[in-house]
């Protein structure tokens, strides 16, 4: 049973004095004693040693407050506990408590220093607290948990007791405040980004214990120029201020702080994954010829690196490996067998050509090139091919890259059965697409973000269109979904927002996310034709209006044929549907021209045109526009 009182724990506890008790009001539940309230003048308050959890706003506001002493008895600190007391200098957090909670000193605009546990790791501790640059890991902590001090902006400097062994993931992350760390002897491990972003770090040690090192552990961090070693360390080294594994084969970590060029050194085989990412000085990097291995995100993020040459030794060039420098042209030697997912990403690169070893091309490795015309392929490729400088594969079946650099419309090969995920993703220039009737289906993110697409002619014979293939087509207005699609993925067209005429030959999309399909297009209406079902269904989940699209033109209604040298015909159907009459001469390959176009305002439109005297026959259509 839990029980609340404020002034019982003065009777019950003698060792408590009564006139300090009474500042305090707490809640028990078995063994743990909850101070939930204080109630004091303020001050320097001591909290009394049978007290195993601080309660969630307990002191919150407490402006007077200026000190608080929490004994080794409290385990846990709790939500927003000491917020807002401006008046609070310093606090010592005790190696027992576990727990510190979301904003727990949030607010504490004097609070100054701190002696704290490694394991607080709830979000914004110490927001608004801009006069508390220094931090010391209370002695007895074995490990400081991961997240535990990230986006601490006002750290500058942080002592870590000798007792700590283990520093978690994100531990220090985005401290940008952070100028010096002394990372003891006996660390073992320090966890994956630990330091990432520490903009203002200069240097950092590595002592002999530590056996691991986490993937972008000193990323980001901008003034970083040396990274030293121990050298009794038995498995990683430094050369140069470089962080490289003990036997200086694998490139780990190059400092951020360094600018201009820089030459690996001979013997190296393998650059690590981040190894040079986020650089944004650097501007060339000469890589010996017997590196194998260019590991992913190696060079992500290095806005002014220029000049790379790929030696003829290099097997696999990692996922993202150079996305995002200032790259305009690279030659991929004929050695290299994989190009990882967004390997190019986002650069300059003009052309490319894909040597016959590459067996292995991962989605968009060249997307975001704004300035690519043209993806070439040894014809000697057993894998893959190019047509009009568009990269497939060696069928032709699948269309797996198209430049961004090209402009206007492009017609897609017959023969072509499936547009890969992400193929057009990005080409801004792209005004119009036609496919053959052999695509069957269009990936993910196929054309998102094309923002200059205007029209999208998807053939009759898709049965599947991706998520997020039209996402983000801001000049797309109309799009026919033909009835042999089955299938519609999720947030497939939405943020498409000039998307106003959507027409469905077959039944409604189904399935659980169908609100997200054209989330973002306020202006989008569905229009379906008689026979076809879920569509109730499908405004209910949607949100849209979809509405019946069934004009039938009149032959008996008195309306039909020459009066005053016209030619005319009334229309009937839903109100409001939009409607085009096409007219031509031939059926037997009839050419179908738009005549007028129009909507069927209260249901009904009667069509005329002048007489076409020197046509013998002539035929009308009705369509959607």
């Amino acid at each position: 049973m839990k029980i609340t009182w404020a002034v019982l724990w003065a009777l019950l506890l003698p060792v408590a004095p009564a006139v300090v008790q009474a500042q305090f009001a707490y809640t028990t539940n078995g063994d743990a004693i909850v101070l939930n309230a204080y109630s004091g003048a303020g001050g320097d308050v001591t909290i009394s040693n049978f007290v195993t959890d601080i309660g969630a706003s307990a002191f919150a506001g407490w402006t007077s407050l200026t000190s608080a002493t929490i004994p080794p008895s409290v385990a846990s600190v709790g939500d927003s506990a000491f917020e807002g007391c401006t008046g609070l200098t310093n606090v010592t957090i005790p190696a027992s408590v576990t727990s510190v909670g979301d904003s727990a000193f949030g607010g504490c605009a004097a609070l100054s220093s701190a002696t704290i546990p490694g394991n607080v790791n709830s979000q914004n501790v110490f927001w608004g607290c801009p006069m508390l640059q220094n931090a010391t890991i209370a002695d007895g902590v074995g490990s400081i948990a991961a997240f535990a001090f990230q986006f601490w902006s006002t750290l500058t400097n942080v002592t870590i007791s000798g007792s700590v062994t283990n520093i978690g993931n994100h531990a220090f992350y985005r401290c940008t405040g952070l100028m010096s760390v002394g990372i003891p002897g006996s660390v073992i491990s320090i966890g994956n980004s630990a330091f990432d972003g520490c903009a203002s770090l200069e240097s950092v040690t590595i002592g002999a214990s530590v056996t691991n090192i986490g993937t972008n552990a000193f990323s980001s961090c901008n003034k970083l120029t040396t990274i030293n070693v121990d050298p009794a360390n038995a498995f990683f080294s430094s050369v140069a201020g470089v962080l490289f594994d003990v036997t200086a084969m694998t490139l780990t970590q190059y400092p951020g702080g360094l600018s201009g060029g820089y030459a690996i050194p001979a013997g190296v085989t393998n650059i690590g994954t981040y190894a040079f990412a986020y650089c944004g000085s650097l501007t060339s990097v000469a890589i010996p010829y017997g590196v194998i291995s260019i590991g992913d995100l190696a060079f992500f993020e290095c806005g002014s690196l220029a000049d790379v040459t790929i030696p003829g030794s290099v097997v696999s060039i990692g996922e993202g490996a150079f996305g995002w420098t200032a790259l305009t042209s690279v030659t991929i030697p004929p050695s290299t067998g994989s190009i990882g997912q967004s390997a190019f990403l986002g650069t300059g690169l003009t052309s490319v050509t894909i040597p016959a070893g590459v067996t292995n091309i991962g989605e968009g490795a060249f997307s975001g090139c704004a300035e690519l015309t043209e993806l070439t392929v040894d014809p000697a490729n057993p894998v893959y091919d190019s047509v009009g400088g568009v990269l497939f594969d060696i069928s032709q079946a699948t269309l797996i890259q198209y430049p961004e650099g090209l402009s206007g419309s492009y017609v897609i090969p017959a023969g072509v059965t499936s547009i890969g995920d992400g193929a057009f993703s990005g080409c801004t220039l792209l005004t119009s697409v036609t496919m053959p009737g052999s695509v069957t289906s269009i990936g993910q993110s196929a054309f998102n973000g094309c923002t200059g697409l205007t029209s999208a002619a998807i053939s009759g014979g898709v049965t599947s269109i991706g998520e997020l293939a039209f996402s983000s087509c801001i000049n797309l207005k109309r799009i026919m979904i033909p009835g042999s699609v089955n299938f519609i993925g999720d947030g497939a067209f939405q943020e498409s927002t000039s998307l106003t005429n959507v027409y469905f030959e077959g039944n409604a999309p189904t399935g659980n996310n169908m609100n997200s399909i054209f989330y973002g297009d306020p202006y989008a209406t569905v229009y379906y034709l008689p026979g076809t079902t879920g569509w109730a269904e499908f405004d209910a989940n949607t949100g849209l209006t979809a509405v019946l699209w069934n004009p039938l033109i009149q032959t008996s209604d008195g309306n039909f044929g020459a009066q005053n040298s016209q030619f005319g015909f009334n229309i009937t159907g839903t109100a409001g549907i939009p409607i085009v009459v096409e007219a031509c001469t031939n059926l037997a390959s009839p050419l179908w021209t738009p005549i007028q176009t129009n909507t069927l305002a209260s249901g009904s439109w009667y069509f005329s045109e002048p007489l076409q005297t020197a046509s013998p026959t002539r035929y009308y259509r009705v369509r959607s526009p």
